[in-house]
Order: structure tokens, then C-alpha cells, then sequence
């Protein structure tokens, strides 16, 4: 019986180093992440050579706050054809990704997780967590979260900043269910677009706008050339309706990723 204990000891090691194999084996090996928020946190996440290819809007400065990591991978346009030649074992695309796309890429036998964005807080430490899962790295997500929350303890106004509008092309507004809404929030500002019952994103008249005497306009950045709806933004009464407009930069509010602290932080 003596004799029994070393190697029942030995079968238990074995079996133990077998599991941690399995699991390793089991992490995905050639990731392509196809939407630029599922960019971000693949590329803070996944380990060294994991990694393969992000969308090309990863590569633009003027959406991504990772471009120049971004600038380091291949990038795909989101079609099935070109990503299926990667060879991947892993797809990540986001909830509005083209759904031939992920449906062609699974009938083909390839795996594709699908995440909605992130438009809370609660719903960005659950993106991180989720990320960490796909790609077996839950040690490197749960330190990623741990500085997230950490951050935003720092960040988040701890007093009433006053009175806020958000105001963007085509005179769109953003409420409190959004992920600006939350940016705002967390800054220490009250959203206008609360008092007229907007929750989600909603056209807000100009005369509403200026007639609800913002403490501070944030606008959203414009793309000079690109649509005549930007022009409402070029209007004269926005520049006299409140001497603190900011100009939102969208690298850090486009996507529930912990880049939102800097947006934060901003309004600061």
C-alpha cells in the first residue's frame, strides 16, 4: 500500500499536466478579428502570433485608438472569401458584421463568434471577459479588467459638472442607453437629451438645442468632404450657444473597449 501512494501521486501529476495540455491545445492558434471594436480587444488580449489579421478600420487614426498596433497585422475587409484563405480556427465579428459573410465562413466549417457592442459599462468588462474566454486568455483579461476598473474609478466625476448635449451630424442626439450617453454620464455631466425623453439616439431640433442652454456642447468629429449632413455642425449659434464646445474624438467613443476612460477623462 506504501508503494501505491507515489504512484497514485505520479498518475494524479500526470493527469493534472494533461489537463493544462488539452487546454493550451485547445486555444485557437489563428484568430481574425473582422470588426474594429472586436480589433481592439483581440489585439490587448491575444498572445504573441495569436493574433492574425484585424479589419482595416483597425488601421485608420481616425476611428481606431490602436492604429499603429493595428498598422503590425494583415487586415481583411470582412469578406469570407479572403479571411477563409487565412486559415483561421477562429472568426470574431461583431453583431452587424454581413451575415453571408459569417454564414458562408461556418458553412465552410470555420468557428465564428459573434459579440454585440458594448454600450455600458457593465457590458465592456463583459466584452473583456468574454474575449479573454474565446482566446484562452483569461489571466491577461482579468488583468486588462482590473486596470479598467481601476482606471474608472479615477476618471468617473465624483460632483455634478452640469448640463450636457450631445450633438452630432444630421442633428442627432445621443440619451443615456447609449454608449456616449454613458461616456457623458460618467463624466459628472446631466444629458439634455434626458429632458425630452430621448434614451437611445434621436434627431434634436437646433432651436431645441439652443433653447435648452447646454453648460457644454460636445460635437462629434467632422470628415471634411465626406456628407452635407456634417454642415448643421458649421451652424454660427453653435459657437455662441456655450464657450466650452469639445470636438469628440471618435477613436475613443466609437467602441465599448477601455479606451472609453481616455473619452472620459476628456470632458475633464
Amino acid at each position: 500500500m506504501r508503494g501505491s501512494v507515489p504512484r497514485f501521486k505520479g498518475i494524479a501529476i500526470w493527469a493534472a499536466s494533461m489537463l493544462v495540455a488539452a487546454q493550451t491545445l485547445a486555444a485557437p492558434a489563428r484568430v481574425v478579428s473582422m470588426n474594429l471594436c472586436t480589433d481592439q480587444l483581440a489585439m490587448m488580449l491575444a498572445a504573441p502570433g495569436q493574433l492574425i489579421s484585424v479589419s482595416d478600420l483597425a488601421q485608420d487614426p481616425r476611428m481606431s485608438p490602436m492604429a499603429e498596433t493595428a498598422a503590425g497585422f494583415r487586415p481583411n475587409h470582412g469578406r469570407a472569401e479572403e479571411i477563409y484563405l487565412m486559415r483561421p480556427d477562429l472568426v470574431i465579428a461583431g453583431a452587424y458584421a454581413s451575415g453571408p459573410t459569417v454564414a458562408m465562413l461556418r458553412r465552410l466549417g470555420i468557428r465564428v463568434e459573434v459579440l454585440q457592442p458594448a454600450d455600458s459599462i457593465a457590458a465592456i468588462r463583459d466584452q473583456i471577459v468574454t474575449m479573454g474566454a474565446l482566446l484562452e486568455q483569461q489571466q491577461t483579461a482579468r488583468q486588462v479588467l482590473d486596470d479598467f476598473d481601476s482606471g474608472l474609478a479615477q476618471v468617473t466625476a465624483k460632483a455634478d459638472r452640469g448640463r450636457a448635449a450631445l450633438y452630432y451630424a444630421n442633428g442627432i442626439t445621443s440619451g443615456r442607453d447609449t454608449l456616449a450617453g454613458v461616456i457623458l454620464d460618467a463624466a459628472g455631466y446631466r444629458n439634455i437629451a434626458q429632458d425630452y425623453g430621448i434614451a437611445g439616439t434621436s434627431a434634436l431640433p437646433l432651436e431645441v438645442l439652443v433653447m435648452s442652454r447646454p453648460d457644454r456642447l460636445i460635437t462629434g468629429a467632422k470628415w471634411p468632404g465626406q456628407s452635407r449632413s456634417e454642415s448643421i455642425l458649421d451652424h454660427p449659434v453653435l459657437a455662441r450657444l456655450t464657450p466650452s464646445m469639445v470636438e469628440v474624438t471618435d477613436a475613443d467613443w466609437v467602441c465599448g473597449t477601455p479606451f472609453v476612460l481616455r473619452a472620459i477623462g476628456s470632458l475633464q
